[in-house]
């Protein structure tokens, strides 16, 4: 066989092989190696499971099974104090019944500083130390319309009958006091519409604040409490008319209600 033949026969087999290899590759699927290589490992983060409420909780309410439960919580998130499951695995049940003393909101970790034992007297854990839960009567009259709630902040306004002749007098005994708990009971009117009416509200009050209360309950034809904002809490609650604990009127100017007419006068001692 000629020579120039033969070159011919090889460069047709080489470029029919090249052929079928570029078909091979152009049919196949292509694998990035490097890409895959290079890609991020996404680790998941360890959890620990922390007992969690399901709802907002107000002060007063019960923690049961349907508003408490185990979330998994960023380990490096978890600090002293949540209720862990690997430390109270039994928590849920143990704190069933338990009342919340400050309030709690929906997905919140339950802290043991927000509630007490449901075995404990309740209205005594929610008092501070130092501090005394008197009531007094309320209407709707007399409570801002039914509107005032348990933490919020009052005005207690004494109205009492100076003289026969000379109408009442009106005077601020109590400023800036927190409601402890509002008693209420359902009434129903005419056409069957059911209301929650206050009849009686429990307040958070220094022992010389008791004392003065529980004068004017006794001297006042009707004792009034003032809604006042919330931005007033940080306010200090001053003990109040002190004057009413040794039997003097007081030297504050008070007002004077006569025939609808009001003035402003100056109390004597």
């Amino acid at each position: 066989m000629k020579p120039a033949r033969v070159v011919i026969m090889a460069v047709a087999v080489l470029a029919a092989g090249l052929a079928g290899y570029l078909a091979l590759s152009l049919t196949s699927p292509t694998v990035q190696v490097n890409e895959i290589a290079s890609a991020p490992i996404i680790e998941k983060m360890p959890t620990i499971d922390v007992l969690v409420t399901t709802a907002s909780l107000p002060v007063g309410a019960r923690l049961n099974e349907e508003n408490i439960e185990w979330k998994g919580w960023p380990e490096d998130g978890v600090i002293e104090g949540l209720v862990r499951r690997d430390a109270r695995p039994e928590a849920i049940a143990e704190l069933t019944g338990a009342v919340v003393r400050l309030p709690i909101f929906a997905g919140e970790p339950l802290r043991p500083e927000k509630i007490v034992d449901s075995s404990s007297r309740i209205m005594s854990s929610l008092l501070p130390s130092g501090k005394r839960a008197i009531a007094t009567e309320i209407s709707v009259a007399t409570s801002a319309g039914g509107f005032i709630l348990p933490n919020d902040r009052v005005d207690v306004i004494m109205v009492r009958r100076k003289t026969a002749d000379e109408g009442f007098l009106t005077e601020v005994i109590l400023s800036n006091i927190r409601i402890l708990a509002i008693d209420q009971r359902i009434e129903q009117d005419a056409e069957g519409n059911r209301t929650a009416v206050g009849t009686t509200a429990t307040l958070e009050l220094t022992p010389e604040q008791a004392k003065i209360i529980t004068v004017a309950q006794q001297m006042a034809d009707r004792l009034t409490l003032a809604l006042r904002s919330v931005a007033d809490v940080q306010e200090p609650d001053i003990d109040g008319a002190k004057y009413l604990l040794s039997g003097e009127d007081g030297s504050t100017a008070i007002q004077l209600i006569r025939s609808g007419t009001i003035t402003k006068v100056g109390a004597t001692n």
